[in-house]
This record gives structure tokens, C-alpha cells and sequence, in this order.
């Protein structure tokens, strides 16, 4: 019988209360600890399972770091991926589909090919490009900071051409006057909760400029992030900050006028479970970033007084958005509406963006629905008779047993005063061995 694993990390909120979700809706769960991947990746290949996957946990704070780090994450989803190809492992998210949501650009890219309306993306190829050919290698704004690996850009292909990277302010500032706006967010490609996510404000008549950020130069870590936003308004702390931020290889995107709750912008977070929305929550703002960890507001969307058809619109624009990802039964997705017009636009999308404190501490909606769904995939699966049959019996209110017996599995648990259960009660919680 194909069993349900938690591949997570032991002590979080996201384990914790996926398993007191777990209990509510009676599904069995095997955890795997992300710490002990070396040790039983290769298991997964001796049963049958369906995986639900956490992201790991990274002590770093250097965001130097964040691609490398990134990378090796891509190389154990790989590894993962190919365990799904001899049809004993499902993944509830599938690890190809985890990887191309964390790529920025490249899910932004799969959404415009769709038609679905996201904040724009510069084309900063374009700026550097038109750099390359003068010669110029930063202009009035020079490089103040090497690559992580100190190595040069190498460039990247789009649409057919040699493209390099933006990486220096001048570029930046050349592009931005060619688009004809004063105002961009700027973002690493890979990475989630605001780590390296800049906003920036030029204005060209006078010089005067702003980054929002919670990017800082450390003089011994060199660029780390501090989860606290700040302020830069002298270009002599600006620029050197700016040319660092820029070697993370980073998406630019339009900074668009976002509608308000009483002054206060906001912008959305949606989390999409089987393609409808099941929880959508306000993140209000005094300030260009929104994450919520750097204390801003969270306030659920009914309160905001969004129109119901604006609310039914925000739901097909989720929907359609899942649609381009096969392999993709859940995401958190970032939305703006825009100011005045109230035109919703995808910012961008999360795999993993499943844990909302406003959900967790209240009625826990989010795992449970999920918990719901991995079990009903089970049962759709479930085999009654033949080689790997099982059995299951229940007796008495706070006892179950548990048992899948046959030639490729193994009893799970036998549930008692003495078993661990989570903390809506009544199911087992083991750890993969």
C-alpha cells in the first residue's frame, strides 16, 4: 500500500502542525528529516509512497550563498524526481515543479506565455547588452563587488542571442531612463522571504535616489541578510549596496502603484490547493515589501472590502495559473491589485508557500485540506487483495491499529497511550527508517 511521508525538518511549524492535521483527518504519516537525506533517500525506492516535500532548512544569512545553496537544493529534487520514474514514489508537489517555481524568472516567462497578467519584468538583457557594446564595464557607477565565485558573467541565452546579466547600477539607471520609469524592485532569482528583494527609487533630474532593502554589507560577511528592512538614501552607501545586490543574478520588475486599506498599500497571498483557492490573506504595508516577518499588517481579504467579482477574478487567475504546471496540486501565489483599476497581476508563485501563521493558530485549514487530499489519493490507490494486501481494523475510541501486511511493506503502528500521535489526536506520527 503506498504510505504517506512528511519530508521536512523536525521542531517546525510546518511539521508540527501538518502532523496535528494529519491526526484530525486519521492519515498515517512517516517523517524523513531533511538532516538525514544521505540516509534514507535510497529507501524511498523499496515501497510504495506519496511524498509530501518541505523546503530545507539553511543557517546561512550570506546571500553570496543563496545560489549555491539553491543548487544543491536543485540536486536533491533531481534526485527525488528520477525516484518517481519506476512509479512507486508520487510527490504530492513534484520535485520538478518545486524547482521551477523557485526560478523567478523562468516561472514569470511560463505565466506570460500563458497570457496570465503578472508584474512586468524588465529586459535588462537588452541594457546589458547595449552596455557590452560600448565597452562599458560600469560606467559613472562602477563595479564595487566581485561575483561570489569571482568569476565574470558568461552570459545567458534569450530569444537567440548572447545576453549577459545586469550587474552594475549604470545599467540599471541606462535601462530604467529607457523604459521611462524612476521606480523597480529588484530581486534574486532564486530565494524566498524578502532574502536580497530590494525596491529602488532614481530620480534622473536630480540625482536623488532610495533603496529600500534588507541587503546589508557586513565588513567581515560581506553581503548578508538582516530580515529587517532599511532605508538608503546617500548614493555613497546606495551604490556600493546596489552593485553587490546585482551579482546575485536578479529579475527586475516593474514597482506598480498597489490599491490601499486606509492608506495602507497592500498586496495578497493566496494559497491554492487543487486548483481553488483555500485561504487568502492581505499584507499591508507602510513600506515597499510586504513579507510579513518584517512585521507589517496581515489582515484577511474579506476585511479589505475587495468587490466579490474582483474576489471570483483573483480565484481564476490562481486557478489558471496552476494550470501551467503539471505536477503542481498546491502553491502560495503573491498578487498586486493594481491602484484604482483593481487589476490583479501575479508577482510570482511558491511551491512551498503553505505555511500562513494567520491559518495555523487558528483553524489550521491549509494542512488539513492537504492532509485530506494525500489521503484521499490513498485510498484511490488502495488495493484490497493479492500480494500487498492489507488490513485495517479499529476498535475503541482512542485505540486504533493500523496494519499493512504483505511481501513489500510492514506494520506502521499499532496506536495507543504509548505511540505518538499529533496533536488533533488519534494518528500515528513515525519517523522513516
Amino acid at each position: 500500500m503506498r504510505q504517506a511521508v512528511l519530508l521536512g525538518n523536525e521542531g517546525t511549524k510546518r511539521t508540527d502542525y501538518f502532523r496535528q492535521a494529519a491526526g484530525q483527518v486519521q492519515l498515517p504519516v512517516l517523517f524523513a528529516d531533511w538532516k538525514d537525506y544521505g540516509e534514507w533517500k535510497q529507501k524511498l525506492t523499496q515501497g510504495e509512497w506519496m511524498v509530501k516535500i518541505d523546503p530545507p532548512l539553511w543557517d546561512s544569512c550570506s546571500l553570496e550563498e543563496l545560489g549555491p545553496l539553491a543548487f544543491q537544493y536543485k540536486r536533491k529534487l533531481q534526485e527525488l524526481s528520477e525516484l518517481a520514474e519506476n512509479g512507486q514514489v508520487e510527490f504530492f508537489n513534484a520535485p520538478r515543479v518545486i524547482w521551477e517555481l523557485l526560478d523567478k524568472r523562468a516561472c514569470k516567462e511560463k505565466l506570460l506565455q500563458a497570457g496570465v497578467p503578472v508584474t512586468e519584468m524588465l529586459e535588462e538583457w537588452k541594457a546589458a547588452k547595449s552596455a557590452q557594446g560600448s565597452g562599458q564595464k560600469g560606467g559613472r557607477y562602477g563595479s564595487g563587488c566581485q561575483k561570489a565565485d569571482g568569476s565574470e558573467s558568461t552570459g545567458q541565452e534569450k530569444d537567440g542571442q548572447k545576453a549577459m546579466r545586469l550587474e552594475h547600477t549604470q545599467q540599471l539607471l541606462e535601462l530604467m531612463q529607457q523604459a521611462g520609469i524612476c521606480q523597480v524592485f529588484i530581486k534574486p532569482v532564486y530565494g524566498s522571504g524578502a532574502a536580497g528583494v530590494s525596491a529602488f527609487r532614481f530620480q534622473p533630474a536630480t540625482g536623488r535616489m532610495a533603496l529600500y532593502t534588507c541587503a546589508l554589507l557586513h565588513p567581515e560577511h560581506g553581503l548578508v541578510n538582516t530580515k529587517r528592512l532599511r532605508r538608503f538614501s546617500d548614493p555613497k552607501d546606495v551604490i556600493p549596496l546596489l552593485e553587490c545586490i546585482l551579482q546575485l543574478d536578479c529579475v527586475l520588475e516593474r514597482w506598480y502603484a498597489k490599491a490601499d486599506f486606509h492608506g495602507e498599500p497592500y498586496d495578497l497571498r493566496a494559497v491554492v490547493l487543487d486548483g481553488r483557492v483555500e485561504f487568502l490573506l492581505g499584507r499591508l504595508s507602510k513600506g515597499p515589501v510586504t513579507n510579513l516577518h518584517l512585521n507589517n499588517h496581515p489582515m484577511e481579504a474579506a476585511a479589505l472590502g475587495i468587490p466579490e467579482h474582483m474576489i471570483e477574478e483573483i480565484g481564476m487567475l490562481c486557478k489558471k495559473s496552476m494550470d501551467c504546471f503539471a505536477g503542481l496540486r498546491c502553491a502560495g501565489i503573491d498578487l498586486l491589485l493594481e491602484k484604482g483599476s483593481l487589476r490583479p497581476r501575479v508577482i510570482e508563485m511558491n511551491a512551498q508557500g503553505d505555511l500562513i501563521y494567520q491559518d495555523i493558530f487558528k483553524d489550521n485549514k491549509i494542512y488539513r485540506k492537504q492532509a485530506e487530499l494525500i489521503r484521499q489519493c490513498l485510498r484511490e490507490t488502495m488495493q484490497f487483495s493479492g500480494k500487498n494486501s492489507e488490513t485495517m481494523r479499529f476498535s475503541g475510541k482512542n485505540s486504533e491499529t493500523i496494519r499493512f501486511s504483505g511481501e513489500n511493506s510492514e506494520t506502521i503502528a499499532s496506536i495507543g497511550k504509548n505511540n505518538e500521535t499529533g496533536r488533533g489526536g488519534g494518528m500515528v506520527w513515525e519517523k522513516f527508517r
